[in-house]
């Protein structure tokens, strides 16, 4: 009971921040665009220097090199964001006044940090993914115990990268650590947020079935309202979960209950962590 009321004070949190900071729902938004981007520079290329043959498509050496790149990058890209928005919530959260400007310099400056993590997390995602696609039911169920693994454990790596600016090994030590402290919270919280999340995407089905059956420029604006909507519930879930992210690191960071910093006035709630 004590970690559900947990996971609901950090969760009030979380909500604070955004409330207090709604630009920050842009992030995930220029995330999203961004990799639209990026994926079709590379496709173009990639698909330029394919070998196709019996209706299949093989690449050649610089194929498989643009896609690693491509791959790398799109992961970069995910990261980058993401870490733009857990330095603006740890911004607020120490009683500052977060923009996006300030946000993305903040990610910037941790680029070094960033990029090895980029790269990590993409290797560890496409061996998982041989392992479900080549390994068959077997691989398939140890591929998925051991991705979800893999999440908890290193939920807490990309706030430490940003906050304490230390190297990726370190990070993912010491989110292990915090990780047996806190993982009822993180547990609860997560699929508390994914769960809101889905039943609010489900609210835009009679949208989409009153279109479907008018039709005519009616449906057409069913759909692009309901297009619009669900975009806005995906940046909106996105952007709690990586506050929430950062209101986790700085519940397992300085041991404070989570009800000291709930609410929208979270100016001076945290003090730097002693060493």
């Amino acid at each position: 009971m004590n970690r559900f009321r947990n996971s609901f004070e950090l969760a009030k949190s979380s909500w604070a921040v955004l409330k207090a900071d709604k630009e920050l729902i842009a992030l995930p938004i220029f995330s999203g665009l961004s990799t639209i981007i990026v994926a079709v520079a590379f496709f173009l290329p990639i698909l330029a220097t394919s070998e196709g043959g019996d209706g299949e498509m093989s690449f050649g050496p610089v194929g498989w090199v643009l896609t690693a790149i491509a791959y790398v990058a799109l992961a970069y890209i995910t990261i980058f964001f993401n870490a733009a928005l857990v330095h603006a919530a740890d911004e607020r959260m120490r009683g500052g006044d977060p923009t996006l400007g300030s946000a993305l310099r903040g990610a910037a400056s941790r680029g070094m940090q960033i990029l090895p993590w980029a790269v990590l997390s993409e290797t560890v995602s496409m061996i998982l993914r041989a392992i479900q696609e080549r390994g068959g039911i077997l691989g398939r169920i140890v591929a998925g115990i051991a991705g979800i693994a893999w999440s908890l454990v290193t939920f807490l790596v990309l706030p430490i990268l940003v906050i304490e600016g230390i190297g990726v090994k370190d990070a993912i030590k010491r989110s292990a650590e915090m990780f047996k402290r806190t993982w009822g919270e993180q547990v609860v919280t997560n699929a508390g947020i994914g769960i809101v999340g889905f039943v609010a995407i489900l609210a835009a089905i009679p949208l989409f079935m009153i279109g479907a059956a008018v039709g005519g420029a009616t449906a057409f604006l069913c759909f692009a309202v309901g297009g619009v909507y669900i975009l806005g519930v995906i940046a909106i879930t996105s952007a709690l979960s990586g506050i929430f992210q950062t209101a986790l690191y700085h519940y397992a960071a300085n041991g404070m209950p989570p009800d000291a910093f709930a609410g929208a006035d979270l100016g001076g709630a945290f003090v730097a962590r002693r060493r």
